[in-house]
């Protein structure tokens, strides 16, 4: 008989702790940090905010990290002003060439093709249609306006800002001016040589090419 009671016990007792268990919410969180997050949530709902609304525009003024404003604005008299007036500050070396022509394949090929004659993978297969030539007649290519089209687009070539940072954008520009050059029979950039490229840095520094001071 005892042995009876001690089961029933046991089976009511039981009974009552798993009849209120929540599948989808634990009972007990032995580290509860890793279930409820100490900071806000992205687009949470928070009284601390206005509008209750966690996503807030950045102070007015503010800029990313190692984002570099740029003062052309996304107009076309933007594109033209870049046009005329922006210029490549990256010196032509081997090393820059070689990493435009390899972002340039990335991000660019698929629809200009590898020679900027517009006969890129997706314009064979017909996803893109009526992409141009960089030789085509009429076209006002300037190493500014490739710049340009890169940070905000250009018709159906959408922005390439998040893809790539200002160097890489200049490096693929100088890339796209060759290429420009090519097709059209004109003189390639012509890269600074090492021994010049270590000359203008010494002189950017005060100190004569060649020598280095020993600790």
């Amino acid at each position: 008989m005892r042995n009876i009671v001690k089961i029933a016990v046991v089976v009511i007792a039981s009974f009552s702790l798993v009849s209120c268990f929540n599948k989808n919410k634990p009972n007990f969180q032995f580290m509860p940090n890793m279930y409820e997050p100490v900071s806000y949530e992205t687009y949470g709902d928070y009284e601390v905010f206005p509008n209750r609304m966690e996503a807030m525009h950045p102070v007015e003024g503010t800029i990313p990290r190692g984002w570099q404003p740029y003062d052309y604005p996304n107009t076309t008299e933007g594109l033209e002003l870049a046009r005329t007036n922006l210029k490549n500050p990256l010196e032509v070396t081997e090393a820059n060439l070689k990493a435009g022509s390899e972002l340039y394949a990335i991000y660019c090929a698929v629809c200009h093709g590898d020679k900027g004659a517009g006969q890129g993978i997706l314009v064979k297969r017909e996803k893109f249609l009526g992409i141009p030539s960089y030789a085509d007649a009429g076209r006002d290519i300037t190493e500014g306006g490739v710049y340009h089209v890169q940070m905000f687009g250009l018709n159906s070539m959408g922005s390439y800002a998040s893809q790539t940072n200002e160097l890489e954008r200049w490096q693929i520009t100088q890339h796209v001016m060759n290429l420009k050059a090519a097709l059209k029979g004109e003189p390639l950039l012509i890269p600074v040589a090492p021994a010049a490229v270590e000359t203008m840095v010494a002189e950017e520094v005060g100190q004569p090419a060649g020598n280095s001071e020993e600790h």
